[in-house]
């Protein structure tokens, strides 16, 4: 997104939520807790993954690319939004508001590409086990990785450099950089930018969203044929990927699907909060809690963790 200036913006002024100081104090206590809670979770997550053989297979190698992207969501906005939350001139420079827009939707974009991915490896897993070894093999799965990043930066960061748009203004009622709360700021009707997010979105959004659907018909047609005892830990491998997407995709629909100018800006800080900050919290936590062997291993390593120090 190049950005024209019709007044020199150095600076973007972001309102965050509050400008009342008890407010503030508190949900510096809560963001900051849910920002350890995610780094100490996703950190945890990858250490025990590139530590232990027995996890280096597809799915665990695929759970650590997602716990990766899910600390480049919180480091992006969570260190910024903290210190604005004891701060009276919350500001932002213009190329750092650029520079956080454009790691976000790079991020998005993978995350959405990963999930769809995860649930292709469990419906291969699953459905085809026979022809697991050879469908997701070490290098299919490299390839899959750089084919989702390389994608995500052409669906969702190249257009946005490629459309350029002139401000006029510089106040953003947002906790962060948002690209539909910052397209609020251009001189000029925005009807054709939110025509291309919606035509991003279809592809970026819905597409993996149908994939993963798809996916996951033909695992639950599969693991009703098999006997309870096998249904029961299909069931439970899955169940984790179900509800990450459900979570992380529905937020994002509901703010990239339709319109930005028929949402109240306020809507659209709320719904960022869940996908953005909320969704990498939960994310480690849910995979763990519904696979035994990571409990188990990170019960171990906490507890190592503790005879050290």
């Amino acid at each position: 997104m190049d950005i024209v200036n019709e007044t020199i913006f150095i600076e973007i002024i972001l309102l965050g939520f509050s400008s009342d100081p008890m407010i503030n104090s508190g949900l510096f206590v809560l963001f900051f807790v849910i920002y350890i809670v995610t780094i100490f979770g996703n950190g945890l997550m990858i250490c025990i993954v590139l530590l232990h053989p027995q996890l280096h297979i597809p799915m665990y190698y695929f759970l650590c690319i997602l716990s990766i992207l899910d600390l480049c969501y919180s480091t992006t906005v969570l260190p910024k939004l903290l210190a604005d939350f004891f701060s009276t001139h919350r500001t932002i420079l213009l190329g750092g508001c650029i520079t956080q827009i454009y790691i976000i939707l790079l991020v998005e974009g993978c995350e959405c590409l990963l999930l769809a991915t995860m649930a292709y490896d469990r419906y291969v897993a699953i459905c085809r086990p026979l022809h697991y070894p050879i469908l997701m093999r070490w290098s299919m799965c490299f390839k899959l990785t750089t084919l989702i990043f390389v994608t995500s930066f052409l669906m969702c960061t190249l257009p946005s450099l490629l459309s350029p748009i002139t401000i006029c203004y510089n106040q953003v009622n947002h906790f962060m950089c948002e690209l539909l709360a910052f397209l609020k700021l251009s001189c000029d009707t925005i009807s054709s930018s939110e025509l291309e997010i919606f035509g991003i979105s279809f592809f970026s959004l819905l597409l993996p969203f149908v994939l993963i659907l798809v996916s996951y018909i033909c695992i639950l047609s599969s693991v009703l044929k098999i006997q309870s005892t096998g249904r029961s830990k299909a069931f439970s491998t899955c169940s984790s990927h179900l509800a990450v997407v459900g979570l992380y995709f529905g937020t994002a629909m509901l703010m990239y699907f339709g319109p930005s100018s028929h949402y109240s800006t306020n809507q659209e800080k709320y719904s960022s909060i869940f996908y953005v900050i909320i969704s990498p919290l939960l994310n480690p936590l849910i995979y763990s809690l519904n696979n035994r062997e990571i409990r188990n291993l990170c019960r171990t390593m906490i507890m190592r963790m503790v005879i050290i120090f």
